[in-house]
């Protein structure tokens, strides 16, 4: 009896040192897939504020949440069980579906250039009246959550793409981890952006003097930030959405893009000092380039061509 309580436990044991080995593996596979996406995950960040400009503070984190649900939904219901059943039956796709995302990233890309050279002709009473309209509010989480799809998927077939290796169970523990983490760390981020000139209000008005001059930096601080995370937003849009395209043109032997530019930014940073750094901004400024001319050619055949409208 004493010897098979002994044997028990040992097995206890031992499935428990297996699921642990199993848990680590996944939390290694996530993080090496969210690395991937990345460039994906700034543009989510960057993007989302935008949904709640001109909204009164008291509703500016009810419509995070509202998105924050929406997204979790994409991600773990809709995009989710797609993705594991295209790996398991048609994992050709994956491949074709990346650049296509790609290709969509670089246009959206393209159009954010496009419309922040072009000037808002919208007065700030229209704006106003805008906002004020009763089903402004369900409109701007409908589109966060469109949009949110976009990008959802996007990271959730960059991710796949890093553990296609493993097995089904595998790749949908790892998938599921990477889609709760990003969605909660990227809302969380939007959350804070959000609120700080909220807080920065609050220590304006109350406190020492120190206090009081912090409160008025940060909301001195926040429209510029807001700012400069667009253009992080776009530049990653297209770096990402290029270096795509240009892999995958690269696994089908066409024009050997990607593969000369890696070769052109070893041979120039290589070089220099901290080679490594200037290889990657080479690599990653070549790929944005493409991404660029890539989606300005996708705006130009949407806007321009007769008979065709934006997508967008």
């Amino acid at each position: 009896m004493p010897s098979g309580l002994f044997a028990l436990l040992d097995d206890i044991a031992t499935i428990a040192k297996v699921a642990a080995a199993s848990i680590d593996d996944i939390g290694a596979a996530a993080s090496k897939a969210g690395v991937k996406a990345a460039g994906v995950v700034v543009d989510d960040t960057a993007v989302t504020p935008r949904y709640v400009t001109g909204f009164t503070p008291d509703r500016e984190l009810p419509i995070i949440w509202r998105i924050t649900k929406g997204s979790l939904f994409n991600k773990l219901v809709l995009i989710l069980p797609a993705l594991l059943l295209l790996s398991t039956f048609l994992p050709w796709a994956i491949t074709p579906l990346l650049m296509l995302g790609g290709a969509y990233l670089c246009f959206e890309g393209a159009e954010k250039v496009l419309h922040s050279l072009q000037e808002d002709k919208t007065s700030l009473a229209e704006d106003a009246e805008i906002v004020a309209d009763k089903n402004h509010e369900e409109a701007m989480v409908k589109g966060a959550v469109r949009t949110d799809f976009i990008l959802s998927a996007e990271i959730m077939v960059i991710a796949l793409n890093e553990v296609l290796d493993e097995h089904l169970v595998m790749r949908g523990a790892t998938l599921a981890l990477v889609a709760v983490l990003i969605t909660v760390a990227v809302y969380g981020v939007v959350g804070l952006i959000v609120k700080m000139d909220d807080i920065g209000l609050h220590m304006a008005k109350e406190g020492n003097k120190l206090r009081r001059a912090i409160g008025r930096g940060l909301v001195d601080f926040m429209p510029k930030l807001l700012g400069a995370l667009a253009i992080v937003g776009t530049a990653a849009m297209l770096w990402v959405g290029g270096q795509i395209v240009l892999h995958g043109l690269d696994e089908y032997h066409i024009g050997g893009l990607g593969h000369g530019l890696h070769d052109l930014a070893h041979r120039v940073g290589g070089g220099l000092p901290l080679a490594g750094l200037w290889e990657w901004l080479i690599a990653a400024a070549g790929a944005g380039v493409f991404g660029l001319l890539l989606g300005g050619v996708i705006v130009g055949l949407l806007h321009f061509l007769p008979g065709k409208k934006a997508a967008h």
